[in-house]
């Protein structure tokens, strides 16, 4: 091992999904396909969304930037994991595993509070539609996109603060296809107890903070809307649902990974896959397969490149 500043370890070996080379054959073939369907299904979204001037309300101005930390959270660990399916040692240096922790946390904090700003803003638009402009104005929505970064920031760097003087001395095989957390701060050589509880204490805080927002939001809704019409209803409950299906496919893996960091089971890494590439595959799907402006939009922008 080459000596560093911090550690004696100068790279970790990722074990991935399986050692079979078929295997390894099919899935390089299956995430190739998954991921290249992220790209192109977020930035069709950034597209249409962008150069369509119907589409720019305070709700698209968030799901443009749900489109774009979405890729970014499929693109932190996923071409690695691609490229290391094709290879027998799957390394990574520690700068590089230090990387992917940091990138993880800041976007994952960011999606969850990008997830709360935008059911502020369909609480909003279904309990004051005729104020909805006026409360969504473009101040608010770039205050509540900075604070989006901003705690993500914030939640990210103080899980780092906790890896920079830790000891890597000897154990250096993280068993999973990208470097988490939990699973890196184990082959610390001493005694990281109190750190794990501390990690979790941290993206446990976030993540509880973010839910009883949605929650009460949630709460808020269904309240409002219980004496409307039946279309009214209909139309605020179809949003709404919308809405808990990404929040639950967001949430679910993160708390199961998060509540259990101590004794870890290959389930996890089919959670971790389902939040960090499933998910971000999802939500495009999710939110504008039923959209009727979205698909208007698509038309549109579908009749001027035929025209072109």
């Amino acid at each position: 091992m080459v000596k560093t500043n911090h550690s004696e370890v100068s790279e970790f070996m990722l074990l991935g999904f399986s050692k079979s080379q078929n295997l390894q054959i099919l899935f390089f073939l299956g995430f190739s396909v998954v991921y290249v369907g992220i790209v192109l299904g977020n930035f069709f979204i950034l597209v249409t969304v962008t150069f369509d001037s119907c589409l720019h309300t305070p709700m698209y101005f968030l799901l443009i930037n749900l489109s774009f930390i979405d890729m970014i959270l499929a693109s932190f660990a996923t071409p690695k994991m691609i490229a290391d399916f094709l290879r027998e040692q799957k390394t990574i240096s520690w700068w590089g595993c230090y990387s992917q922790m940091f990138f993880m946390h800041l976007v994952g904090g960011s999606e969850m509070m990008l997830l709360v700003a935008m059911a502020i803003g369909r609480c909003v638009a279904i309990c004051k539609p005729l104020h909805y402009m006026t409360i969504m104005s473009p101040r608010v929505l770039t205050s509540l996109l900075l604070s989006s970064y901003a705690v993500g920031f914030v939640h990210s760097s103080s899980q780092m603060a906790f890896m920079l003087n830790l000891p890597f001395c000897g154990p250096n095989v993280v068993d999973s296809f990208f470097c988490d957390l939990p699973l890196v701060i184990k082959l610390a050589c001493k005694d990281t107890y109190m750190l794990q509880l501390l990690v979790i204490a941290d993206s446990g805080l976030l993540s509880l903070v973010c839910f009883l927002l949605l929650l009460v939001s949630c709460t808020v809704i269904i309240y409002s809307v219980r004496y409307r019409t039946a279309s009214s209803s209909s139309k605020a409950f179809s949003t709404l649902s919308a809405h808990i299906t990404v929040v639950t496919l967001f949430f679910a893996p993160c708390v199961f990974i998060y509540i259990w960091p101590f004794s870890r089971y290959s389930v996890d890494k089919i959670l971790s896959i389902f939040y960090t590439i499933f998910t971000p595959l999802l939500n495009p799907f999710i939110y504008t397969l039923r959209n009727q402006e979205v698909k208007a939009a698509t038309k549109k922008i579908r009749n001027v490149y035929m025209y072109v």
